[in-house]
């Protein structure tokens, strides 16, 4: 499983000459870790502040997404603030190995974990051998 960079916006590359009208939004990568077993893969990426309702994964042409919204825990309106809560965001390649049907997400005290089960065609098979 490959991580899918994302590709520098077009403000980046080309200057703009007008006047932006809107802010380009900004997100953070959350940390990730990706174990192997022989079941398949398991992804575990960290999205603290983030509510099981505001979280987004999907596979969709063997791209696996993960989009979290962080929801401030304070209630009103800062008087004063020095920082602000970033949405996170993170894409995989996903292989034609893993069975994409099956795969199942979990998220437990912001830390969310992801099974991808290996297909039945690439499970290492055990072969009987018989004696003669």
């Amino acid at each position: 499983m490959a991580e899918k960079t994302i590709p520098i916006s077009s403000k980046e590359r080309n200057p703009i000459t007008r006047e932006e009208t809107r802010q380009e939004e900004r997100h953070l990568s959350p940390p990730v870790d990706i174990f192997e077993t022989l079941e398949g893969l398991t992804v575990v990426a960290d999205l603290p502040g983030v509510d099981k309702a505001d979280i987004d994964v999907r596979v969709d042409e063997n791209m696996l997404t993960i989009k979290g919204k962080n929801n401030h825990l304070a209630p009103g309106d800062p008087i004063s603030a020095e920082y602000s809560l970033l949405n996170f965001f993170r894409q995989f390649q996903v292989g034609e190995g893993v069975d994409q049907e099956k795969i199942f997400a979990d998220l437990k005290q912001g830390v969310l974990t992801i099974q991808l089960p290996k297909a039945e065609r690439v499970k290492p098979k055990k072969i009987k051998v018989s004696v003669a």
